[in-house]
């Protein structure tokens, strides 16, 4: 066996693993919100105090906090939804890669000690989605398009 094809077959191993990973992480982190809305919904109260947003604080508080279970069960849903296209179908992991790292972007608003999370978090990702996306388009999709529609 050639030397391409094993390094082909590491890359797509690893870009599944990686997916694969990553959703699971999201199904599991899904499930810690619904713990959390069984447990107490009111744990997530100063989730927002930190923000680094002008009136996110109170964005938080008037429309999260006024319906906090289902607030909670939504962001569950969401994360569910996210693990989903990770765990699905190769052609719907862009879809997850870009919900994941749009996630871990948003978490960020909420104050520094979430860069000290998401800064890491998002290398990972960005590296999982363009090892994806690599090895999901394969060798020499990367020619350049000379007219719309048309790849010399």
């Amino acid at each position: 066996m050639s030397s391409t094809r094993i390094t082909g077959r590491r890359r797509g191993a690893s870009r599944a693993l990686s997916a694969r990973f990553v959703g699971l992480f999201f199904l599991w982190t899904s499930g810690i919100h619904v713990g959390i809305v069984a447990a107490d919904p009111a744990f997530y109260r100063h989730f927002a105090d930190g923000s680094l947003l002008p009136g996110l604080t109170a964005v938080w508080d008037s429309v999260f906090m006024a319906h906090a279970a289902a607030s909670g069960l939504v962001v569950a849903a969401g994360e569910a939804l996210l693990a989903a296209l990770l765990l699905g179908p190769p052609q719907w992991h862009r879809v997850g890669w870009a919900g994941t790292i749009a996630f871990h972007l948003a978490l960020m608003c909420f104050g520094w000690g979430f860069w000290l999370w998401s800064v890491p978090a998002l290398a990972v990702l960005v590296r999982g989605a363009v090892a994806d996306r690599a090895s999901m388009d394969g060798p020499g999709s990367s020619q350049p398009v000379t007219q719309v529609g048309h790849i010399r």
